[in-house]
């Protein structure tokens, strides 16, 4: 009995340690609003940018970061327009993007949106409770009408997931990529779940075609972006994809690709996730 009380008291202090180290570590973050076209804006705090639509019919958002931001979103909003989203959309599932999915369902009321995949995901993973979860989910996109926009979600396949959605604000020419676009950095291709390298570029290519030069794109991470930024990022790829398939066909190995190294005007689109070994080894 000492025994079972003895680790049922250190599992629970372990968590609360992990919990309240999570709170530290977005203590200081704050939540960045930035008016778009339209109804659209576009908030930044930690983690997946967060496209919102915000105007007489309510508020949309589109991805919520994580789990312990949930109140400074929250309060974002409300100094737009209200704190009570009708409606949430999951670009995919990866936590950065999905982490306040319970807090904007239980506490707001929220409806949430995503691809069938990314309920599948997220409900496979046993520390994700059913209030996460999409209620609405789509096989190749909808469409919803909302503060005289209409936002066009739609599924781009095995790209930087199996369960990838971008949103198009039709009349304000505003996209939100999700992490089909990561601005001014190498992206993060997650191959153990469906994402490839070459659905990613097909993606992009998909998008930079839907899109002009006065579109204002939401990436799923950097700053605030346009096509010019878009095609340059595309751009980068492929040559560093190029430039891997060079190595390879030389006879190198992966970590000898690594130890050479990526042509020097590719080293500013190194950070701290993705680094150029990361990626390097992404596109080996």
């Amino acid at each position: 009995m000492k025994t079972f009380i003895s680790s049922t008291l250190g599992a629970a202090l372990l968590f609360c340690a992990s919990q309240s180290t999570a709170q530290d570590r977005f203590a200081d973050v704050s939540i960045s609003v930035t008016p778009l076209n339209g109804s659209a804006y576009m908030l930044q705090g930690a983690g997946g940018n967060i496209g919102v639509s915000a105007g007489d019919d309510g508020v949309l958002i589109i991805d919520d970061q994580f789990a312990p931001l949930a109140p400074k979103i929250s309060a974002a909003l409300g100094d737009i327009a209200t704190d009570t989203p009708s409606y949430v959309i999951n670009t995919h599932y990866h936590g950065d993007h999905t982490g306040s999915n319970a807090f904007f369902h239980d506490n707001k009321g929220a409806t949430i949106f995503a691809h069938e995949n990314v309920r599948i995901r997220l409900a496979n993973d046993d520390s994700i409770g059913k209030a996460a979860l999409p209620v609405v989910t789509f096989d190749d996109g909808i469409k919803i009408h909302f503060n005289d926009e209409t936002l066009t979600v739609f599924h781009l396949a095995n790209g930087h997931t199996d369960g990838d959605s971008v949103v198009w604000f039709e009349e304000a020419n505003v996209l939100h990529t999700g992490d089909l676009f990561f601005n001014e950095r190498f992206p993060y291709i997650d191959l153990g779940a469906g994402g490839t390298v070459e659905g990613y570029i097909w993606a992009v290519e998909t998008l930079l075609g839907k899109i002009d030069g006065e579109t204002k794109i939401i990436p799923g991470h950097g700053p605030l972006a346009n096509k010019a930024d878009y095609e340059n990022f595309l751009a980068m790829i492929k040559a560093t994809k190029t430039w891997v398939e060079e190595q390879k066909t030389a006879g190198l190995s992966v970590d000898q690709a690594v130890e050479k190294g990526l042509p020097e005007e590719y080293s500013k689109w190194d950070w701290s996730f993705i680094t150029e070994e990361k990626w390097i080894k992404t596109l080996y």
